[in-house]
């Protein structure tokens, strides 16, 4: 397969996957309000840091309002990572490999971004949740179509890759953003408001009912144990390490435990830390720290994929690497997306 080819369908999926994402990451917030006491201050600001880019959003807009945060991460043309944005940049990487992927594929992609780019001017706070909604299901729509009609071979496994590393990242950046920032004050812990947040949390992942059916009770520890080390459940992050390492085999025809090159050997890593990893030994660490951690060898993986498969070919678009929460100044990795 060609790089530019595969390179395309990797961040068609990536970028899908960040927008669906993102959604998640705003309408949890609105629920949250709804579900606080009263007099409770909206808690508005963890949502620009969740990105790493608190200090560009400071630039354009000043003042932490939700029309303001809204705006920056749903619908704003000029931040990269915004919702519309992201899907621009995927409906341009499905259009330069419409040969290989499937038409249904491509429908649904261009009618998602049309959808949101229709939606942008006319949302308000009061119809924000049926929207955010519907990015949601039309980003489940794409990856069944995509399972459904498109060949399981090389160039689906480099979209697997994408969407789970993209899943794995988010799923760390909002139990940091938790655990750090959304909790006003040490005085709440284990207290109703407490329970409350770790609930919306687990909504963000849709993974409050999973959760439920194994645990009886609300416990931040279980919580975290269930969104990082699961092997069953479909947005954990061990269990998107283990899916994207069996697409990369795939690919490289290696056995799983062996590798050929960096980026088999980086993902390799990664994973086979979580498998002999413990909740406890997370919480040793300290949650934050790990998770940081975990998102600079992310960041590693994707760049060890860059170079082992995607690197023949000049970039046409260089979009900013999302940062570690606590390394916004230091990381300047970028990740790459070819357009027509």
């Amino acid at each position: 397969m060609l790089s530019r080819v595969a390179n395309s369908i990797y961040w068609l999926n990536r970028y899908v996957e960040r927008a669906e994402n993102i959604a998640r990451f705003i309408d949890v917030n609105l629920n949250l309000i709804l579900d606080s006491p009263t007099g409770m201050t909206q808690q508005w600001e963890p949502l620009v840091k969740i990105t790493g880019d608190a200090p560009l959003f400071q630039e354009r807009y000043g003042e932490v309002l939700p029309e303001n945060v809204i705006q920056f991460l749903a619908f704003d043309r000029d931040y990269p990572n915004s919702i519309l944005s992201c899907l621009q940049i995927a409906r341009e990487n499905a259009r330069s490999v419409r040969e290989v992927i499937s038409s249904e594929m491509w429908e649904q992609v261009n009618a998602f971004y049309m959808m949101v780019k229709e939606a942008a001017p006319k949302q308000n706070l009061g119809s924000l949740h049926d929207f955010f909604t519907q990015v949601k299901l039309a980003s489940h729509l794409f990856s069944g179509i995509m399972d459904a009609t498109m060949t399981h071979n090389e160039g689906w496994h480099f979209g697997q890759i994408g969407r789970l590393l993209e899943r794995a990242d988010k799923t760390s950046r909002i139990l940091d953003v938790k655990y750090y920032i959304l909790l006003p004050s040490v005085h709440d812990v284990g207290t109703t408001l407490d329970e409350i947040q770790w609930m919306s949390l687990l909504r963000s992942a849709s993974a409050y009912e999973m959760y439920r059916k194994r645990e009886h009770r609300i416990n931040p520890t279980l919580v975290a144990e269930f969104l990082i080390l699961d092997r069953e459940f479909p947005r954990s992050i061990r269990f998107c390490f283990l899916n994207a390492e069996r697409s990369l085999h795939e690919i490289t025809g290696t056995p799983v435990g062996t590798w050929r090159d960096q980026a088999e050997r980086a993902l390799g890593r990664l994973r086979s830390q979580l498998e002999y990893m413990t909740i406890a030994d997370i919480f040793e660490t300290g949650l934050h720290e790990f998770i940081n951690t975990l998102q600079e060898q992310l960041n590693g993986v994707g760049q060890s994929i860059f170079n082992a498969y995607f690197a023949l070919e000049p970039a046409v678009e260089a979009v900013e690497e999302i940062k570690p929460i606590s390394s916004i100044q230091t990381q300047t990795q970028t990740q790459t997306a070819i357009g027509s």
